[in-house]
């Protein structure tokens, strides 16, 4: 229990190396044994022992768990992109501009925009990484092609020549301009 992490930097970590979080979860979990089955010499107990009574003086938890990871909510920019610890994660193109929820845990990144996912990936341990889903490319590919291409011509038939409401209120224009 006592300095925790400078005992796991100073007697764990040197001489190991990991793959990832799974595989020094994996090799911490078969060396704790032999870590927690040493008597201390400042406490003269051995830690597993100690947690027993650390268990005791310790309150309930509450009846509701509490929310835990990374929540935001923000308008998504028009490169398409959210940021979570340090990196970059792809969001479907199609809702620039509007406000997405974004939810993160230690395993995965959710973006979703009014109750329905628009991105999910991965979660990327390291920072400075940027995380793309290549059906948001093609999506942002096919709007700026879409954007691009000329629209036809729209022709609003509530538009009239402003010389059919003279005729209409019978106002006469004489040849200068003047009203009569």
């Amino acid at each position: 229990m006592e300095r925790a992490n400078q005992y796991l930097e100073t007697s764990f970590i040197p001489g190991r190396s990991f793959t990832g979080p799974a595989d020094f979860n994996t090799q911490l979990t078969a060396w704790l044994p032999l870590a927690n089955s040493r008597i201390v010499r400042r406490t003269a107990a051995r830690p597993d022992q100690l947690v027993v009574v650390d268990r005791a003086a310790m309150l309930s938890l509450p009846p509701i768990a509490p929310s835990v990871g990374f929540a935001a909510r923000v308008r998504l920019p028009r490169d398409y992109y959210v940021r979570v610890a340090g990196n970059d994660y792809s969001v479907d193109p199609a809702v620039i501009g509007r406000m997405v929820a974004v939810r993160a845990d230690l395993a995965v990144v959710t973006i979703t925009c009014d109750g329905r996912t628009v991105g999910i990936h991965d979660r990327h341990p390291a920072t400075g990484q940027t995380i793309t889903d290549p059906v948001h490319v093609a999506t942002a590919r096919r709007l700026r092609e879409e954007l691009a291409s000329p629209r036809p011509a729209v022709v609003d038939d509530l538009a009239r020549d402003l010389r059919d409401y003279d005729t209409a209120f019978g106002v006469v224009a004489n040849t200068q301009g003047q009203v009569a």
